[in-house]
């Protein structure tokens, strides 16, 4: 017999806590704009990422480093203007954390006051275990993210799977067990092998939420762009796509422009 699940009016870190240990998996995308939050909270999703992918997806840049602290405030205080229900987590961008706890705590502490979101995302393990515990200290809720780690593309040299190996794969359980046991609330696992995340989502009592990490794990995230279909030169193994709005968009805009070349548009109807 199956038992409801629980309908949240507001998510909260506690709510996650409480989905994974009711079985209750959760869902997560992105948003980096007031208009999208809007749409991405109404169709209940559990939790907006306002991810550093923003410096791809909305800039165009190669990849997720050059993102500054103030755009990324600008991106959440958008987004948390938009929701009404969905936990909001924004990501700590590169240089804002890593050498310094100090500085990690001052940019956790901007991006709480001044966009209104919920909570902040690192990425590391017990490299950064002392930036993590300044900002927890503050009362700022923290969620980590081990695997692949885009902001250590140039260290890594490639956006491949992560964890394969078994001194790696030692390494990524034991910072998920440290990320839980310092205070962290849920963890992100990024593109590691589907055992491995399984493993470590057994092995710890805070939600792990998957992307490329298979279907053993509490949550998953997708880009926004990516899964509807926005994006199209993207395309790794764990992409669902559900619309395919490229191509529908662009045939949109082509039947627009064609309309205003034929003075089809405006008709009668659309003016004073």
């Amino acid at each position: 017999m199956s038992v409801a699940k629980k309908q949240y009016k507001r998510v909260t870190t506690k709510s996650l806590v409480d989905m994974k240990a009711n079985g209750q998996k959760i869902s997560m995308l992105t948003a980096y704009d007031y208009t999208m939050a809007k749409i991405v909270d109404s169709a209940g999703i559990d939790v907006i990422l306002v991810g550093d992918s923003a410096s791809n997806v909305m800039a165009g840049h190669e990849t997720t480093l050059p993102i500054t602290l103030d755009q990324m405030i600008y991106h959440a205080s958008s987004v948390v203007r938009g929701i009404e229900r969905s936990l909001v987590v924004v990501d700590l961008p590169f240089g804002s954390y890593q050498s310094d706890p100090k500085e990690a705590l001052r940019s956790a502490i901007r991006i709480m006051k001044e966009s209104g979101g919920h909570s902040v995302k690192l990425e590391g393990g017990k490299e950064i275990k002392d930036s993590i515990k300044r900002i927890l200290n503050a009362g700022i809720p923290v969620m980590g993210h081990l695997g692949l780690t885009p902001q250590s593309i140039y260290k890594f040299g490639t956006y491949t799977v992560r964890a394969k190996e078994e001194e790696e794969a030692e390494k990524l359980l034991q910072d998920a067990l440290m990320l839980e046991r310092i205070g962290c609330f849920a963890l992100v696992l990024e593109k590691v092998p589907a055992a491995l995340a399984q493993k470590v989502a057994e092995s710890i009592s805070i939600p792990v939420i998957g992307i490329g990490a298979g279907g053993g794990v509490d949550g998953q995230v997708l880009v926004t762009h990516d899964m509807l279909g926005m994006t199209h030169e993207f395309n790794p193994r764990f992409l669902r796509r559900y619309l395919d709005m490229y191509e529908g968009m662009t045939n949109a805009f082509k039947q627009y422009n064609a309309d205003v070349k034929s003075k089809d548009f405006p008709n009668e109807s659309e003016q004073y």
